[in-house]
Order: C-alpha cells, then structure tokens, then sequence
C-alpha cells in the first residue's frame, strides 16, 4: 500500500501516542504521514510594542504542534504537517478529503465514561470518515 496516512495531534501524551503508531503504521504499510493539528479561530494576540512587535495566532500554534511533531517521527518515512481551522473531527475530516488521506489514526482518548456518551474525536471521525480508520490505544497516557 502507498499513499497518505493522516494523524491529528494537540500536544497532548495521547495525541503524541496515536502519532507514534501513525508512523509506525506509515512505515509498515510504505506510506507517508502527514500531521495535523486544528484550530478553532483565527484569533490572534499581539506582544511587545512600538516596531518590536510579535503576532502570534492560534493558526501559528497549531502549526508549531503540527511541525515539532513532524520533526520527531520523520526519520525513515517522509512526514508533512498543516494546520485546519475548524473543530478536531471536522478539521480531519476536511484535511483528509483534501490529501486523499487513505488512514485516519486517531487516540481513543474520552472513548469510555462520560466522554463517550457526550462524544469523542475518534467517535465523530469514525462516524464521519472519507477513508478508513485506525483508533491507536492510548489510554495508558496522560
């Protein structure tokens, strides 16, 4: 098999553990990886003043998670990385159609208890996916 697998990361212990098993994954089945971390808005916030200033926005953040997680898995397969605005589910989603993503890998993080009832990001995206689906186990994490 070649092709893409997709992985959502946000920083967290479970998100870096289902990215573990996305390039593991990638690297057994001779595909490429690529990372994705949402964001929710285009808010921004502003540091410093006069001609010293920095703009920083959840856009940039979201690709800082993105790329340091990148950075870490590419070592025997390629690796590329974006930020989608939009919720985590619907920014896979939409990511995935956009790359022809042929694997989805998503934590089962809040897949028991309440969280399951009040839903879950691997929940939405297994319901909702254009291609298949790989739930990595995480909840030993975080």
């Amino acid at each position: 098999m070649s092709g893409i697998i997709l992985v959502g990361v946000d920083g967290s212990g479970t998100a870096g553990k289902a990215a573990e098993s996305a390039r593991d994954l990638a690297a057994s089945l001779g595909a490429s990886l690529h990372v994705v971390s949402a964001f929710d808005s285009d808010r921004a916030e502003v540091f410093g003043s006069g001609s010293d200033q920095l703009t920083v926005s959840n856009a940039d953040a979201a690709e800082h998670v993105a790329r340091t997680v990148a950075d870490t898995l590419g070592r025997d397969i390629e690796v590329t990385y974006s930020a989608v605005r939009g919720r985590p589910a619907d920014a896979l989603i939409k990511e995935a159609l956009r790359i022809e993503a042929r694997i989805i890998v998503v934590g089962n993080r809040r897949m028991q208890g309440i969280g399951r009832v009040l839903g879950s990001v691997a929940n939405s995206v297994a319901h909702s996916a254009p291609c298949d689906v790989y739930i990595a186990n995480t909840y030993d994490t975080d």
